[in-house]
């Protein structure tokens, strides 16, 4: 994944949190067309029981600064990749096994060899699988929430818009995301079947002038989603 992704107030959108058993009311939707990483974005995790909307910096690691935090320049973790799971002293280590998150978004954007592509389901939202982590500041109190999404090895039908990697989408089954969202499910055994590439909607993906630039420059092509999805 390239690292930009958008959020859209829209129906699809409104149906996934609903699904998710969210109340918008206290925190409102981050909505944005752009969500670069180390921005603040929407996350879902599961606190006292309840499914809640935190905001959140979209980079995993972060360093205490007398201001807040900001994110740890040193390494790249807006993405964690699913192998990097299993190594003990990783980032995502230790998330991925007691803070999951799910991060909702309307669609994103791939690079290949320097072509450019949104990719978009239709008539869907997507439920990024991420993971997050708790930052309290040390002077202030104050709790900051960092996030990462997890990515798998490349889907064979993606791979013409990005060779490298897809992001984890959950499949749109109540207790899959409730168990991605429940902490106290610690043993990887369950959730290891979700590691592996899947495409749970048909995607609209649209050539684009650059990442950071949505312009249609071509006609979108759709990816039917997978016959497990």
């Amino acid at each position: 994944m390239c690292g930009r992704f958008n959020v859209t107030d829209d129906p699809y959108m409104h149906a996934l949190l609903q699904e998710l058993g969210i109340d918008l009311g206290p925190l409102p939707l981050r909505v944005c067309e752009d969500i670069a990483p180390s921005q603040l974005v929407c996350i879902v995790i599961k606190e006292d029981g309840q499914n809640v909307l935190r905001d959140a910096i979209w980079w995993l690691l972060l360093e205490q600064v007398e201001a807040g935090f900001k994110p740890l320049s040193k390494y790249a973790s807006f993405n964690t990749r699913s192998d990097k799971l299993k190594v003990p002293r990783s980032a995502g280590y230790v998330p991925f096994r007691q803070s999951r998150c799910i991060i909702p978004a309307s669609g994103f954007v791939e690079t290949e060899q320097g072509h450019a592509f949104t990719l978009e389901p239709i008539d869907d939202a997507i439920a990024f699988g991420g993971l997050y982590k708790a930052w309290r500041h040390t002077l202030t109190g104050e709790v900051v929430h960092s996030c990462s999404i997890v990515t798998l090895p490349p889907h064979p039908r993606i791979a013409l818009y990005h060779s490298k990697s897809i992001p984890l989408m959950l499949p749109d089954e109540a207790f899959i995301r409730e168990m991605w969202l429940d902490g106290n499910l610690t043993s990887t055994d369950a959730l290891t079947p979700l590691l592996t590439p899947l495409l749970p909607f048909d995607v609209r993906v649209t050539p684009i002038k650059r990442a950071s630039e949505r312009e249609p420059i071509g006609s979108p092509n759709v990816v039917t989603k997978d016959d497990a999805a």
